[in-house]
This record gives structure tokens, sequence and C-alpha cells, in this order.
């Protein structure tokens, strides 16, 4: 059933920005993901933040609703614990997890060689802001065309304290966390440790999660740093299925019968780890090193086969700059490397009702990947001009009963962008890059376990222009970004007869989008935020679907917030989230309707005690987190909870 969207959108956007805002001095925004601190205002490409701040309010046990609030990005759970996340129409691939995004934790990438990222093992609560980086910026970051998030793990300087959370809520929902920080000289310590557990909405998809991590900072010397950053992660989920149309009208709370009966989950046990030392030689030099490795068993008993995988990854992301800040112009240049080596053991036996049977297929592989990168910008009191690039070498090595090797030519991925300061707080961009991504481990060797070594690298074009405005004597802010993207060998999931999935290179695709941000602070007690984004995602030369609406891709959403600070130690926080109607399938032949999707909280903040309810889906709307796209069968949909709450305690000592 296909949906119209007829919501005055230019009316939620702007409406706010007419209302008089109060001058108060804030502190200027900075950007740590460029390899060194930039003001926010001089980026010139497409970069937002979720502040420490923004990701309180949320409800806290889940990292959607946050990540939701940032234009181009769509991050969806099928389940608990099931997290797909895509950027820019990237969720055409991550049917099943993240792909062609790189995420990295500081300095440390989460995403392994192969392409892969597990960020359902992060406790949200670990995580202390996050850096988006939207559209192909390999220049940096390696091999990606929708783009780069960076995890902040380091808590503000200076801050010695125990935090301890406790969290209740629907649907046998019980999260519980404890940190600590101690400032002890030029030494720093933090220690994580969180347990959640849920039942679900769903047959079949409690979930399991125990979550350790550490991040210290010793600054040994003046200038120089050394940082560890290590987390452990036992967790288990599972997974009950995608339903037809008319099974989710039904009964939205069953499980696909099969995967009740084979008891379809994921079990996933992580440690990684790694150091990153920083070097300030001078005023001009600066050098920084990472050294990071990881270890993962994985299990997936599925409805056709039990996965086990040994996965084990290590590699090193070093770059050196120099920097001169003479006037009248500011010169600085970057050029380093990563690389980056993960081995997989992977097994398949048959499922008999969730344990394993006879051994079907095993397999090891080994991918390999490292690039090169330079930076050179030249920076006036008015205008920025940065270009960048990157040539970048990708690689597979399948043993099974014999060595198959897959090597993909050597790219270059290059950006040139250039901003200018119309006002000292109004800027304009335009930015000119490449994307490059070539296909993950899990799309080569897919659940049907032929090696697919015809599949090509996506390649393409994105052109973008930007208007940000960010006073600093001021509390109120707006970015606009318009892109257009040409890509080429669109990577596609599809379905044999027997359901077992592969994937296949589609033509490519002409993908517009506009995304617009903003926030505005009436007085000293409400604070307004508003993101839309929309998005003219089609394909072409695609076989039967030229012209075809992408995969997957709401063409509209608006996501807008509102915090109230009332008397007497409450706040309210409210969060509405309308998202257009998405095609399920190539052919567009069916869609998944429209959703409104508010949620709220009142908080009450005494010294170091605070005290939260909330209740999300406050309009009990039917609706699909996480649709299983081009599903055998018509099993599109994957129900998400109806109307439910949450309590929360929160103590600081």
């Amino acid at each position: 059933m296909r949906n119209k969207f007829h919501i005055p959108v230019c009316l939620l956007l702007f409406v706010p920005f007419a209302v008089h805002a109060q001058q108060d001095t804030l502190p200027e925004v900075v950007v740590r993901s460029y390899l060194s601190k930039e003001s926010l205002i001089r980026i010139p490409t497409a970069t937002s933040i979720l502040s420490g701040t923004q990701l309180q309010q949320q409800q806290g046990y889940s990292l959607v609703p946050a990540f939701n609030t940032v234009p181009g990005i769509r991050m969806e759970e099928r389940s608990p614990g099931s997290y797909r996340l895509s950027m820019r129409g990237s969720l055409l691939r991550s049917t099943f997890g993240i792909r062609n995004i790189k995420i990295y934790m500081d300095e440390i990438p989460l995403t392994d060689a192969g392409g892969n990222a597990y960020l359902n093992l992060l406790d949200p609560g670990a995580i202390t802001d996050a850096e988006v980086l939207k559209g192909p910026d390999g220049s940096l970051f390696g091999a990606n065309s929708g783009g780069v998030i960076r995890l902040g793990v380091f808590d503000p300087p200076g801050d010695s304290s125990l935090r301890i959370r406790l969290q209740g809520g629907s649907y046998g929902l019980f999260h519980s966390s404890a940190g600590y920080s101690k400032q002890l000289d030029n030494y720093r310590l933090q220690l994580f440790m969180g347990y959640q557990r849920a039942d679900g909405y769903r047959q079949n998809s409690a979930l399991k999660r125990t979550y350790a991590q550490t991040a210290q900072q010793w600054e040994y010397r003046p200038g120089y740093n050394l940082k560890l950053l290590a987390f452990y992660t036992d967790m288990a989920y599972r997974t009950p299925g995608g339903l037809t149309l008319d099974q989710s009208n039904a009964n939205p709370r069953a499980a696909r019968a099969q995967a009740l009966t084979q008891k379809a989950a994921i079990y996933n046990r992580t440690f990684q780890g790694g150091l990153v030392h920083e070097a300030r030689f001078s005023a001009r030099w600066k050098h920084t090193i990472a050294v990071f490795g990881a270890n993962t068993h994985f299990e997936n008993p599925f409805i056709t086969n039990y996965e086990a995988r040994d996965e084990n990854t290590a590699g090193f992301r070093t770059f050196l700059e120099w920097q001169n800040a003479d006037r009248p112009f500011r010169l600085k240049f970057n050029v380093g490397m990563e690389w980056q080596q993960t081995g997989s053991d992977i097994a398949n036996y048959g499922n008999r009702q969730g344990v394993r049977d006879t051994l079907q297929v095993r397999d090891n592989i080994h991918a390999g990947q490292h690039f090169y990168f330079a930076r050179f910008s030249v920076q006036s009191a008015r205008s920025l001009l940065e270009g960048a690039a990157s040539i970048n070498y990708y690689h597979f090595v399948f043993d099974r009963n014999g060595r198959t090797s897959v090597e993909f030519s050597p790219v270059l991925m290059p950006r040139l962008s250039y901003s200018y300061k119309l006002e000292d707080d109004l800027s304009l961009r335009v930015t000119l890059s490449r994307g490059y991504s070539p296909p993950a481990v899990a799309e080569v060797r897919a659940s049907n376990n032929v090696f697919n070594t015809s599949l090509r690298p996506e390649t393409g074009w994105n052109y973008e222009t930007g208007l940000r405005f960010l006073p600093r004597a001021g509390r109120y802010m707006l970015d606009v970004a318009l892109f257009h993207y040409r890509m080429q060998n669109a990577i596609v999931r599809k379905l044999d007869t027997q359901g077992e999935e592969f994937f296949d290179n589609a033509g490519g695709t002409r993908q517009t989008g506009l995304e617009v941000q903003g926030s505005l602070w009436l007085g000293h007690k409400v604070e307004v935020r508003t993101a839309y984004t929309l998005s003219l995602f089609k394909f072409e030369n695609y076989k039967d679907y030229s012209g075809n609406k992408m995969t997957g891709v709401p063409q509209h959403v608006v996501v807008s917030s509102v915090v109230w600070h009332l008397p007497y130690a409450f706040s309210l926080f409210a969060q509405h989230n309308f998202t257009g109607s998405i095609p399920l399938d190539d052919a567009n032949s069916i869609y998944a309707r429209s959703y409104h999707l508010v949620q709220g909280k009142i908080s009450w903040q005494r010294s170091r005690i605070t005290l939260q309810g909330g209740v999300d889906n406050l309009l009990n709307v039917r609706y699909s987190l996480g649709n299983d796209l081009n599903a055998l069968g018509g099993r599109y949909f994957n129900p998400a909870p109806g109307r439910n709450y949450f309590a929360t305690a929160l103590f600081r000592i």
C-alpha cells in the first residue's frame, strides 16, 4: 500500500527560525574528524554533530532515535539489538547490517577489512558524541560512498565521578550501566560496564548483552599523548524473521514459523582494542599513529543453515600533519595511510532446531585493504580551499579445496572542496568527490555459499553544495546540503528460488538529495530542532527497473524535537518522526506505509540524582522499523512495538 505525502514541510522547517532567539555567546563548535580540530563553520563538507546532550535526551537503550535525527541517515532496529544503518541510500546493500559506511571509535576503525561493522556491540551509554561526515569522503578514510561516522568515547577532561544508570520498561526491558572517570594529574582513567536484556515485542526477539569498556589517556609530556581504548561484548539476540502484509496485520507480534522452529538467533563475542599515540613536535608538526586488533566469535542459527565464524582483524593507521599558522594564509598538509587485514574462518552446518548438524561447507577468507591519503588546505580570513585524495587497494583470498584470489585494481578517490564565509556566521560550500566501495565479504560470499568473483565495486561522482548558518553570539543554527550522486555498478541483494541471498551489480543510480537541519533556543527554556531529508533516488540502466525509485529509501523524512526546561528542576522532551512510504522491492510493486512516530520523556534532576519516565510510539502506530527488501514470498515486514514505556534513574557520585 502506498501513501502520499501531504505535510507542509516548508512550514515545519522554517517557522522556528522566524522567532527571535535570545542572544548569548556559545562555545565554538569544532569537528575532530578531519585529523585535527576545525571550526564547523569552516568545514567545506556536509558534517553533522550529535552532541552528548542530544544523545542523553533520547531514551538511552537504543541508538536508533538519536541517529535518525541526522538528515541523510536512516537507522533501523528489526528486533532488539538488530541494527541496520544507512546513509544516503546505502541501505540498498545493508539488508542485514552496515555496509558502505566507515565507522571509527576515536582513531580506531570499528569497520573491519571485509567491510563489516558491528555497531550493535556497543552499549549506547558508552558513546559520548558522534560526528557524521555524509557522502563520499574516502580521501581521508578509505573506500566508502555513503559516509563516515566517528564515535567519541572520552569524557571531557577534568571530570571525576561515578555514574550509575538503572532502566526498565515494557516487553521485559532492563538496562543498567556504571561509568567511572578519574583524573589523576596528566593521566585519565575511564571504565564502563553495561548490561541489557529485553524479551522483545515479537516472538523470538529476546536480547541479552554484556558490555565492558576502558578508555585511558596519558599525557606523559606536554603535547605527547598515549591513549588506550578496548571493549568486550557478549551479545545474543533472537531474530523473528519477516512477515507478509496479511500476517503482520493479523498478528504483528508473531514470528515467522520457521524462525521459531529453527531458533533463529545471533551470538557474538568480540574483543577489540587499540593504542593511539599523538605527538606534537612543534607548533607546525604533529604525528598520530594507531594500532588495533579485534577477535570475534559469531554464530547464526538461521532457517536454512547454522553458520559459525571466527574473525581476526589487525591493522594500523598513521598520519603526519604540517601547518603554518602565519597570516594572511594558513596552510595545512596531511599525509598518511591505513592498513587492515581480516581473516575469517566460516563454517556452515545444517540447523536442527538451533543445534549444529552436519557440516555443509567450510571456508577460510582473507580480506585485505590499505590506502594512502594526502590532504592540502589553504585558508584565509574568508575562504578555505581543500584538496585531498587517496589511492585504495582491496583484495580477497578464498580457500575452499584450493585458493581463489580476487584483487581489485587500485582506485584513486579525489575530493576538492571550497568554503567561503559570506558573513562571520554564514558560510557557503561546494564539493566534488569520488565514491568507491568494493563488495564486502558477506556479499562476495553470501548465504548461498557461492564465491561471486564477478561482483564489481560501486563507483561514482558526487556534486554537492551547502550553506551553514552558525552564529557564535546566538542560540540557533541552520545547515543545508544539496547533492547529486551518480553511481555505477550498484550492488543489490537478490534471492534464489530456495530463499538464499546473493548479490549482483544492477547498473547505476541517480541520487539527488536535499538535507536541512536547524535548531533554535526560545529564550533560555525551550530548544527546538528540526531535520528534513528529501531523497530523489532512482535506478538507471537496471534491466526492467530503470526509472524506479531506489529500494528501501523513503522520499521524505521529517524529524522534529523540542526540549522545554520547566520550573522545579523538571524538563520535557518530545520528538516527532514522519517517514514517507518506502519501496520494498526493485519493481516498486509494494510499499511500506508512511508513519508518524511520537516519543516523549519527562525528567527531574536535583543535585546528583536524575529521574526520568517516557513513552515511545505514543500514537500506537503500526509500522515496520526494518524491512526485508526483495523478500521471498512477500515477507517484507518486521513490525515495531506499539505504545511502550520506560523509566530511568541516574545517580552521579
